[in-house]
């Protein structure tokens, strides 16, 4: 009797069951923390064990002889000599042992305890050992997926998943899944939120129930795999080829298994963040290394490192030793912070997926966003004046759970484009809107570079100068295909788009100096975030006509608004098109025998139409 076959692994962590974390997850949350700690401990204490075992196995050295002298004064006031003076090494031993195997059972509890499914409706995760809690992320509220490979958890071949949902603090983390599970998880995840998956189930339900429909008809079988029932034979082989000797049988296996886990671990090293086959070359834009050191030389950050540097030397100089621990600590972290900078910003690609807008970075460590259709409250480009010359601009995002007074990860996932061309703020604006780029696309021009009413701008009045003497020239306002565009800045030039579908409230705002000069500033509200949308200065009157157009085209374009449910969409026009075509193909006339040289003008053409 054949034993039963080992389970299968498991694929498919969308499938409603609950699921456990990789193995690893454990010693990747928290036993690196402590293997660091005991290794900082054995090395600080590598001359007391040395001691140790002079103590234990050379009782009778000069050392530790007759009355002991400061030598032994100084042992019986350390924690380590005292239990070698009152002999309690045994003991200590033991209590090492246990707290070892302590925190073993701790971290495999903890694993065994933190679970977590998906299923149509969220994403729950149950963990907790003594105090159980349980977390739940609705998927018409997600606002994004974040796949995270830290270098440690590169080499056990495992990523971080974060589901970004609304709300404060909400997000869900799954921490550790294996990469490719983790990718897999991330696309089922946004299929379930497009509402695609339910789409497709209906439509195979409609055609089952259909009259003459079979179950051997593929287009209705289910597109997840399947459990299997129970334990599967494999078949044995006719004849089986001389066994080789128990050295090499045991050694082969292990040797080709080691080097097939390093070659697939280099290969995942070496591989893009962003597959070439999820997104057209045409959508995918990229930084040069040289423009991503230069821009962040050329940031604001490099005049403040310039007059720490100077505070530093005139204080050294002046004999102001002071300086150096009041200022140096801030030159080092300035320091990291543009290091950093530079760093994330390598491998650097954003390219539109099926599932959304993909951002992914990193060298060493890795780490790729998506961001589904309709997520996206505010688009700002900003150009600092350092980087005027080269024409390089930057783009910043609001979205829903993202902000950036919380951590420095979190308000980097804002920054969307670190530094890129104009040509590269037109390609990514055209994947972060996609439904309106093409009417978008004439005003961004304009919107970055142009001043007073060219390119469909408005123009701000005269005594506007009064309360913006450098830059009342460049602001105004445009709307094109449910967008709302606001140009301003001079050393900051900046370009903000709103989609008013997602736009919050306005409000318009009249100060003393603002109705002495008949101006008014207008304020559009989102989600919290680095982008600020307001318009400065307008004339009163304007302000006041394009506070009421605001309000209403935002209630109708919220109300018409569809992109939360982005696959229902997508399949229904493919099936409208598809009725269309088909229809079409019904009521075409049906050709003649002979070929007709004389066919009118407005007759439809033969086939169907597209």
């Amino acid at each position: 009797m054949s034993a039963p076959a080992r389970p299968a692994a498991v694929t498919n962590l969308a499938d409603g069951e609950w699921h456990r974390l990789h193995p690893a997850s454990p010693l990747l949350r928290g036993g690196l923390v402590f293997i660091a700690v005991l290794g900082f401990v054995i090395a600080n204490l590598r001359e007391r064990a040395i001691d140790l075992f002079l103590v234990v196995f050379a009782p009778d050295a000069e050392r530790f002889g007759g009355n002991g002298g400061q030598s032994g004064d100084e042992w019986a006031n350390d924690p380590v000599g005292a239990i070698v003076m009152n002999g309690l090494v045994g003991w200590a031993l033991l209590g090492l042992v246990v707290l070892i195997i302590a925190v073993i059972v701790g971290f495999w509890l903890s694993w065994r305890m933190h679970t977590f499914r998906v299923t149509p409706e969220a994403v729950e995760v149950r963990s907790g050992i003594l105090f159980r809690s349980h977390r739940s992320a609705r998927l018409d509220r997600i606002q994004g997926i974040n796949v995270n490979r830290p270098l440690f958890a590169r080499l056990f071949g495992t990523a971080k998943l974060e589901v970004s949902v609304a709300g404060q603090s909400a997000n869900v983390q799954l921490s550790y899944l294996g990469s490719a599970l983790a990718d897999g998880l991330r696309a089922d995840v946004l299929r379930l939120a497009s509402g695609a998956r339910a789409e497709r189930a209906a439509t195979q339900a409609a055609a089952v129930n259909a009259p003459g429909a079979t179950s051997a008809d593929p287009s209705t079988q289910p597109t997840e795999p399947a459990q299997s029932a129970g334990p599967t034979h494999r078949a044995e082989p006719a004849e089986l080829p001389a066994a080789p000797s128990r050295s090499a049988a045991a050694g082969a296996p292990l040797t080709a298994r080691a080097g097939g886990l390093v070659t697939h671990r280099v290969d995942e090293f070496l591989a893009p963040e962003l597959d070439p086959d999820l997104a057209p070359p045409e959508s995918v834009v990229h930084l040069p290394l040289g423009r991503v050191i230069g821009s962040t030389l050329l940031g604001g950050s490099t005049i403040w490192a310039i007059v720490l540097v100077a505070i530093i030397v005139v204080g050294v100089t002046s004999g102001q030793p002071w300086v150096l621990f009041s200022f140096v600590p801030a030159a080092i972290g300035l320091v990291s912070y543009m290091w950093s900078r530079i760093t994330k910003s390598l491998r650097y690609s954003i390219a539109g997926t099926p599932d959304g807008v993909r951002i992914g970075h990193g060298l060493l460590s890795t780490g790729n966003q998506t961001i589904p259709p309709g997520r996206i409250h505010a688009i700002e480009a900003t150009q600092w004046v350092f980087w005027r010359p080269f024409g390089w601009w930057s783009v910043r995002i609001n979205v829903a759970g993202q902000s950036v007074s919380a951590s420095n990860e979190a308000a980097q996932r804002t920054l969307v484009l670190p530094v890129g061309t104009a040509a590269d703020v037109h390609r990514v604006l055209g994947l972060l809107l996609p439904d309106a780029a093409a009417e978008v696309a004439p005003f961004v021009s304009a919107g970055l570079t142009g001043r007073g009413e060219g390119g469909g701008y408005s123009s701000t009045p005269r005594r506007a100068a009064w309360l913006r003497p450098f830059s009342w020239r460049r602001i105004g306002w445009a709307a094109a295909a449910g967008v709302a565009l606001i140009r301003s800045g001079a050393l900051l030039r900046s370009l903000t788009l709103v989609p008013l579908a997602r736009m919050q409230s306005v409000a318009v705002s009249v100060g003393p100096v603002d109705r002495a000069l008949d101006l008014a500033g207008i304020r559009l509200h989102t989600v919290t975030g680095p982008v600020n949308a307001m318009l400065p200065v307008v004339d009163r009157s304007e302000a006041m006509r394009l506070f009421e157009r605001l309000s209403e085209e935002a209630v109708e374009r919220a109300a018409s608004d569809t992109t939360h449910h982005w696959g229902v969409a997508a399949r229904a026009d493919e099936t409208t098109g598809a009725a269309e075509a088909g229809h079409a193909a019904d009521t075409a006339p049906a050709a003649p025998e002979a070929p007709n040289r004389e066919r009118p003008t407005d007759e439809p053409p033969e086939g169907p139409v597209r």
